[in-house]
């Protein structure tokens, strides 16, 4: 629950830093680029600890496919209610999809 915990904050800071400056258009370029480096530095503090922590438990693969399917909702919600941008009927089938893989890449055959 610990490496969960630690890749849904990783992942918060991470949308920050690659999707949050297209709200602010109008700040330069290099400034954006300075400020997401320095929201990713605490992505990277939480996200190395989550998949040192998370191996063993989880294989790599299952560790990538935990923080993706993380990514996704994580970004689902702040494309909605931070950039107030509508989540489509598409990107939904397309998340159940993915779902569909996250059950592939736990099933233990």
């Amino acid at each position: 629950m610990k490496t969960v915990a630690l890749l849904v904050a990783s992942n918060v800071f991470m949308t920050f830093a690659w999707y949050g400056h297209l709200k602010f258009k109008e700040t330069a370029l290099w400034k954006v680029v300075l400020i997401s480096w320095g929201i990713a530095l605490f992505e990277y503090m939480l996200m190395v600890p989550a998949n040192r922590i998370g191996h063993g438990t989880f294989s790599v693969g299952q560790l990538k496919t935990i923080q993706e399917v993380i990514t996704l909702l994580v970004f689902a919600g702040f494309s909605v209610f931070f950039l107030k941008e509508p989540l489509k009927w598409n990107y939904i089938v397309g998340f159940v999809f993915i779902v569909i893989a996250v059950f592939f890449i736990f099933k233990k055959w």
